[in-house]
Parts: C-alpha cells; structure tokens; sequence
C-alpha cells in the first residue's frame, strides 16, 4: 500500500496557508484531474481522490488543527480513519455532494450537488446463432421479445391520468438525504438515496390502478438487432436502451447479444482466417491445372495448380477471410487453401495397368529432396 502523502504538499501549499489560499489550490488540482477531463484515467481519478481527502482536512478548522499536531495518528495512537475520504471505495458522487462549491463557473462537470435519479431497467440476455458468411457480411435480425414496456394505462408515470405528483417530503425532491454524525474532527455529512422516492425527488400521490405505481407492465416489443460483420464466438454485443422499461419513466436497459457460430461444412475458421482443405486428383496434383476454390460469399476463384504440386501445399489468397469486428482491427483475413492428393481406393483395369507401368520408373519413386521434406513436416507435425 502507498505511503499517504502530507496534505500540504498535495494541495502545494505551506503551512501558514489561509483558507482561501488552501481552496484555490484544491480547486486548481481538482479541475486538472477531474474524472470528466481523464475519462478512464485511473491515475488521475487517485490524484482526484487524494486531494479530496487533502482539502476536507484542511480547510476546516478543527480537522486541521487535530492534524497539525498529531498528523495521520490520533491522540490514541490508533490513526485517523480516512477511508471515507479518497479511498478506493470512495463514491465520486460523495465528492461532488461535499465539495460541489469548488466546482462553480466551470460548466460541463458532473460534480455538484446530486440530481434526483431515475429508475433504469434491467437488462435483458439474447443468444443469436450465426452462419460464417452472415457474419462475413454483417446482419440485422429480428426478435418478439417478452418485457417490460411502459404502462399503457399511465404511459408509464406510475400516476393515475390527471393526477400530479408531488415533491418528496422527506428529501424536499433532492433525491438524497443527509446524515450528520460526530467524529474525532467534529460534525461530518454523508449523503444517502432518499428511502422515501428511492431517489427520484417525487412521490405519487394517486398511484395507478392499471401498473399500481411501478409504470411498467408486461408486454412484447419486436427488436431489430444489428449485428456488425466479423463478431466471433463468445462475443456480446450491447444494444442499448432495448431492455426493461425503467419504472415510473425511467431509463430503460440494456439487452446484451450473446454470439454463437454455427459449424461450417467447407470452411474452418482461424481468427479472421478462413481455412479450405482442396482434394486435387493426382492428374492436376501431377500435370497442373486449373481448379475452383469457394468463397464465403458463395462464388469461386479459378486459380492455377503448378505441375508437381505435392501434397501438403498451402496457399494463401489475400483478404478473401474474415472482416475484422469494429474496433478490434482493420482490414480482412486470408484465406488459406491446404492442399491434398485423393487417392482412389478402387481402381479398373486399365487404371491398374497405367500405374504398374510407371511402378519402376524413378520419376515417381520420388527424389531425395522431396523426401527429406516429406520427413520434415512428419517430424513438425509430431514435435
């Protein structure tokens, strides 16, 4: 764990500082790092956190001066306990609640006081099986889904039609309410959701018979989900706000995509690789020719066999994969022919008379380079 730093020194001040001098100098700090400007910053948002802390001590008049004379140990011996100030369990929304002041005249943060929330639905879980071109290709699919939509009867405010809410009276429609307990420092102020509005600022005075209150019901909504090309197995693609209506209005979930693919009978995927095992005739495999390979968009590519072509060849045809999925690369996958020789398990007569007569001739008892390769890829494919 890392040593605390003096709190003077992480706001920059001395010790002498004024008040005021000690509330420039947290604002300046704070406005530098705060989450809003390093979204996913995890250094800043400590360095956020830790001059938090700092500024809580210092510039109140009795923490400070408890901390002047015995530092981070309590006259006890047993320390402050500063977990509930920059701590790695610290809420940010705690931090705006306390320090929100420091924030003013600079629009655009989230800091303040908090604003009273809505309910957001849950989230909904949808597996969708997928052929390789599909996902090649990218595609947009349909579902009947069952879940919760907005009451019909309410239009989903949870209130009977005509009537009106009202505000809270036990957080006077904050949405939060404030607990003060005594500490070593004197009085401090936690804030809480509201129990009464759950956060919302408001009460129903007439709930709705139809929902009783909640401003949702069952119902079936049919979603398109678009699904963009080159997703693989296992993926989850989010479609937002599809979910769960949020209760009295509020904000709906998500529904997640589960991916799954489905067995391909020509090709086999490797990443964006698609991988096609060509069974030559030992004529073409011998004399060349031309043959056919498919291609995920269903065509064919005529490509060239060298005469001689061996068993075991790999040929690799250049962006004919696999898209890559949106942010996770560029370009497509290749697509990799390996190459094998059928070799028929019944022969006719005359087939069989072909073959003794070239049974002695060296030519096809192979040369010594063709062998040592053939032992090679046996002693790779083993070690």
């Amino acid at each position: 764990m890392a040593q605390k730093r003096d709190y003077y020194e992480v706001l920059g001040v001395s010790k002498g500082a004024t008040e005021d001098e000690i509330k420039k100098a947290y604002r300046k700090i704070a406005i530098q790092y705060h989450p809003d400007r390093n979204p996913g910053n995890k250094e800043a948002e400590e360095k956020f956190k830790e001059a938090a802390e700092a500024y809580d001590v210092l510039h109140d008049p009795k923490k400070r001066q408890q901390y002047d004379q015995f530092g981070f140990n309590s006259p006890g011996g047993g320390g402050f306990d500063f977990s509930g100030f920059g701590g790695a369990t610290m809420n940010m929304d705690d931090i705006f609640s306390m320090f929100g002041d420091i924030f003013g005249g600079h629009g655009g943060f989230t800091g303040g006081a908090r604003r009273p929330q809505k309910h957001r639905g849950s989230d909904l879980r949808l597996k969708v099986r997928l052929t390789l071109k599909e996902i090649s290709e990218g595609v947009s699919k349909k579902f009947k889904m069952r879940k919760d939509i907005p009451c019909s009867h309410c239009h989903g405010s949870g209130a009977e039609p005509g009537s009106t809410d009202e505000i809270c009276p036990t957080c006077h429609g904050s949405g939060v309410i404030t607990h003060t307990t005594q500490s070593i420092f004197g009085m401090m102020q936690t804030q809480g959701t509201c129990p009464t509005c759950n956060g919302s600022g408001h009460v129903i005075k007439n709930k709705c018979k139809h929902c009783n209150g909640t401003g949702v019901e069952k119902g079936e909504e049919v979603i398109e989900v678009t699904i963009p090309a080159g997703v693989a197995e296992g993926m989850i693609v989010n479609v937002p706000g599809k979910g769960n209506a949020g209760r009295n209005n509020g904000i709906a979930g998500d529904i997640q995509v589960f991916i799954e693919e489905e067995e391909n009978e020509t090709f086999v995927r490797d990443d964006n690789d698609l991988i096609y095992n060509l069974l030559l005739d030992f004529p073409t495999a011998a004399l060349g020719g031309e043959v056919e390979i498919p291609t995920i968009e269903g065509n064919t590519l005529k490509i060239k066999m060298e005469s001689g072509t061996q068993p075991g060849k790999t040929l690799r045809l250049r962006g004919k994969g696999l898209p890559a999925v949106q942010g996770y690369g560029s370009g497509r996958g290749d697509l990799v022919v390996n190459v094998s020789v059928y070799v028929p398990k019944t022969l006719s007569r005359e087939e069989r008379e072909a073959l003794e007569h070239f049974r002695s001739s060296d030519n096809f008892k192979g040369d010594a380079a063709t062998k040592k390769s053939i032992f090679q890829r046996f002693k790779n494919y083993f070690s």
